[in-house]
């Protein structure tokens, strides 16, 4: 029977010190319209991370790297060699290794989830989704098992999505990009342009809402995406929220409803990179798909998203912090409830794309950029 498991239980028993010397770890302070803020270098040298997860106790954090290699960052600022045991990844494009996050229950079975592009017979590749044991040394994963695989596989290169997300009934919940193969969106017999729901050992539940209909996909819980790269809990509601890339303009913010069609690509408030209309649109909004909760007419390149809910910063408290990669700032929305009052932009000092934002068991946020060199910061207000 599935554990129900609050993880923000999980997170609050998580102590962890991410300090490092002075020497080691420069501060740099930046202005903000709740004081000042407090950038501190944890560690550089990072080739394009993805994502990052925090270990319990004084274990550090797991990070990412695009191009295959999954690292453990001390709680000092060291960076571990690649640890052993991860799949091989289509690393093209936007592929790569992408999102980690932990079981819900990793105190006790130390399982550590990844999700990255695999490669199909035909040279294209999909989003897949796997689970290994981490070593007590911290220098493997063990029994590697796939549990999910994006169906067909249909990327050359681009929107693999890749967000993991476990509810409070330790769901997991798996974003998909609709690999540049905008209809696909739309057709329920695919996995493209989709969240789906599963049980950590991938089964499917029986509750999900396609369940049981012919030619459509039992693992489907949302459809009409373009290429979802964050998605959070709600520490508050407990529902889960996903942000998407437009085209040129209309990146979104979404409540994830069950069953609900998010209009992608028959409704969108973008166009066109080369500045045409998408050939599928019919506007900004069409019949039986939900409007974005929030949308923004010019596209800052939406990534990684944290809900803030902690003490140590209370003026960002019940606010959402998502990454930006195309405008290389930290987008600060001030909620009331579900409702988006204020946006702020943070971290445009530091001139990169920010790939992926966490909240850390001690309050702070952490912030990776994707960068050649890539870097994690630890960020706060003095």
């Amino acid at each position: 029977m599935l554990r129900k498991t609050l993880l923000a239980a999980f997170c609050a028993s998580a102590v962890l010190t991410l300090a490092t010397p002075a020497s080691a770890a420069p501060t740099q302070s930046f202005k903000s319209e709740e004081g000042t803020l407090e950038v501190t270098t944890v560690v550089k040298g990072l080739e394009h991370p993805w994502s990052v997860a925090f270990l319990p106790g004084q274990q550090g954090m797991l990070v990412t790297e695009r191009g295959g290699n999954l690292r453990v960052v001390s709680p000092d600022g060291q960076l571990s060699a690649p640890l052993s045991g991860v799949p091989e990844v289509w690393a093209k494009g936007q592929g790569g290794l992408l999102d980690v996050v932990l079981s819900p229950d990793f105190k006790q079975d130390r399982t550590v989830y990844l999700s990255y592009a695999e490669a199909g017979a035909d040279g294209k590749a999909g989003t897949a989704v796997g689970r290994g044991q981490l070593a007590e040394d911290l220098k493997s994963l063990k029994n590697f098992d796939v549990v999910f695989r994006q169906q067909p596989k249909l990327s050359t290169g681009n929107h693999f999505g890749s967000r993991l997300v476990f509810d409070r009934d330790g769901y997991l919940f798996i974003t998909l990009g609709e690999n540049n193969d905008r209809p696909t969106a739309q057709d329920l017999d695919k996995l493209q342009g989709k969240i789906v729901r599963i049980y950590p050992d991938g089964k499917v539940p029986d509750d999900n809402p396609f369940v049981g209909q012919k030619g459509v996909r039992p693992e489907i819980w949302s459809y009409g995406m373009r290429n979802p790269q964050g998605a959070a809990l709600n520490p508050w509601s407990g529902t889960l929220w996903e942000n998407e890339h437009g085209p040129r303009g209309g990146d979104e913010l979404n409540i994830i409803e069950r069953g609900k069609n998010y209009g992608w690509p028959l409704a969108t408030h973008g166009i066109n990179y080369s500045g045409a209309p998408i050939p599928e649109a019919q506007g900004k909004t069409v019949e039986g798909a939900l409007d974005p909760h929030h949308v923004w007419q010019v596209s800052p390149g939406l990534s990684g998203m944290a809900f803030y809910d902690q003490e140590r910063f209370k003026a960002w408290q019940h606010s959402v912090f998502i990454g930006a990669l195309v405008s290389g700032e930290l987008i600060r929305l001030q909620l009331q409830g579900d409702k988006v009052v204020h946006e702020e932009r943070l971290l445009g000092e530091l001139k990169a794309r920010i790939r992926d934002v966490r909240q850390g068991p001690d309050g702070y946020l952490y912030v990776l950029t994707d960068e050649d060199d890539g870097a994690l910061y630890k960020v706060g207000l003095k």
